[in-house]
């Protein structure tokens, strides 16, 4: 019988073919390891071939092996089906799941929460993503930035993810945006007519919530400071009652639609609220933890409302710590999520909403690989002072400054809280991105329109 494989074996050789950008050969990744026969290498990397966790390029002694992109991995675009719906391509089970879920209501047994369903989880023992899955989804999300600030990755294309997360999860909602109305609200602030207040509020509460995970990666978790603040920001101005933003429930809800019923009583909701979280905070691997927060925050049901725009924005939070492509649910149809999370709700079944989150995440990594692409590698030195150049752009603009006593109080806190060795350079960014700054930016300063155009007056 052969000799199995370790996965750690395994991941040593992938590891040592990422520090080759360019592919490398057998000898260089052996130069890599620690010293291994050339037939046993030549037999895992034909292995991680097979797997699809490597490229192989060339024949014979010219092989070489690289990591796949994301443009190694074709995924489709959602599909039409016979009945001219839009749905994505499922997996068997998933199929199976859907034809389940579709029967009519009166069809399907009441059910209430399954506490065994949270129970049986052991984190990195159990797992709703394969081994497969999980390789697969890193293979097509890892970035260059993986060693940087939490966040980096985020950073980089921050204007961009900030628009289409909030308008894909906003229409998932019902909202009727579309997306340049979207980006003219969250980059202008500019409202568009005939939406009504809530919709509106509903875009303006992601640009919030978005920018907290972004600005804060490194100290945003699965704890109940980011999830119930999270929350907070996401339901701000939305609920009938505003003591319940940011707060676990205490009365009932009902799901519209749907034969499940959620936990009523207060204690339980709050136990199994904390079980969920200690639970998510120790799986390791991101995309299973990220999976997971999807799958158990909205089966709680721990808020009032808005607990599926909560998970969806914590699904990001290890995606966007590990510097792992954000998700952001480009072109989900909107009845394939909701098949998928009633399955979840009256099946305790994750293979269809599965299907929906590596399709998602495959198509979010094509996406903002070619816009990282097209960007070029951030700048070092703006990541290490990010949060002195926001405030101190904020606070110019906000004191209608104009450039003589900009650049005096800039030099002055340069002096206060800046290394000396990097104040000559500080100043200069913090003068750049003020020249640089139009009303097309100014909001990742978290400015309104009315200050940009007042110190505007002034600056010229």
């Amino acid at each position: 019988m052969p000799k199995q494989i370790s996965q750690k074996d395994l991941d040593s050789i992938v590891k040592a073919v990422s520090s080759f950008p360019n592919g490398s050969g057998i000898e260089e990744i052996n130069s890599a390891l620690e010293w291994i026969p050339r037939r046993t290498l030549q037999r895992r990397l034909a292995l991680l071939v097979e797997q699809k966790r490597l490229i192989a390029e060339g024949k014979g002694r010219s092989s070489r092996y690289r990591l796949p992109s994301t443009l190694d991995v074709v995924i489709p675009p959602p599909i039409m089906a016979l009945s001219g719906e839009t749905y994505i391509p499922l997996s068997p089970e998933g199929e199976e799941i859907k034809r389940v879920i579709r029967a009519p209501i009166q069809n399907r047994n009441p059910v209430g929460y399954n506490r065994t369903f949270l129970d049986a989880y052991h984190p990195n023992r159990t797992f709703y993503l394969t081994e497969d899955i999980r390789h697969r989804l890193y293979d097509m999300g890892r970035s260059s930035d993986d060693q940087q600030f939490a966040g980096t990755y985020a950073r980089q294309i921050f204007n961009r993810l900030l628009i289409d997360l909030s308008w894909n999860s906003s229409r998932l909602e019902g909202n009727t945006y579309s997306l340049l109305e979207t980006e003219r609200l969250l980059e202008q602030g500019e409202a568009s007519e005939g939406k009504n207040a809530m919709e509106t509020q509903m875009l303006l509460n992601h640009k919030d919530a978005i920018e907290l995970l972004v600005e804060q990666a490194a100290d945003v978790g699965f704890n109940r400071y980011t999830i119930l603040n999270l929350h907070a920001l996401l339901s701000n101005n939305l609920l009938a009652d505003p003591q319940a933003c940011g707060r676990l429930r205490t009365t009932p809800v009902t799901i519209g639609g749907s034969v499940y019923h959620p936990l009523e009583v207060p204690q339980l909701i709050d136990e199994c609220f904390g079980q969920i979280l200690t639970l998510t905070s120790e799986v390791k691997d991101p995309f299973e933890q990220a999976f997971f927060a999807m799958i158990h925050l909205p089966y709680l049901q721990p808020f009032l409302d808005v607990n599926k725009r909560v998970s969806r924005l914590a699904a990001n939070i290890p995606l966007i710590r590990r510097n792992l492509c954000p998700l952001s649910f480009l072109d989900v149809p909107n009845q394939a999520y909701i098949d998928g999370t009633l399955a979840v709700y009256e099946l305790n079944k994750v293979e269809l909403l599965r299907d929906v989150f590596v399709w998602a995440y495959g198509r979010s990594c094509k996406r903002y690989s070619a816009i990282r692409q097209s960007l070029g590698e951030p700048d070092p030195f703006r990541l290490k002072y990010r949060q002195q150049i926001k405030k101190l752009v904020a606070e110019v603009v906000r004191d209608c400054m104009d450039k003589r006593k900009a650049a005096n109080w800039i030099a002055k806190m340069s002096e206060k809280e800046i290394p000396t060795d990097d104040k000559a350079r500080f100043v200069e960014v913090v003068e750049t991105e003020l020249i640089n700054l139009h009303e097309g930016n100014f909001a990742r300063y978290q400015l309104r329109p009315s200050e940009f155009l007042d110190w505007k007056k002034v600056w010229h």
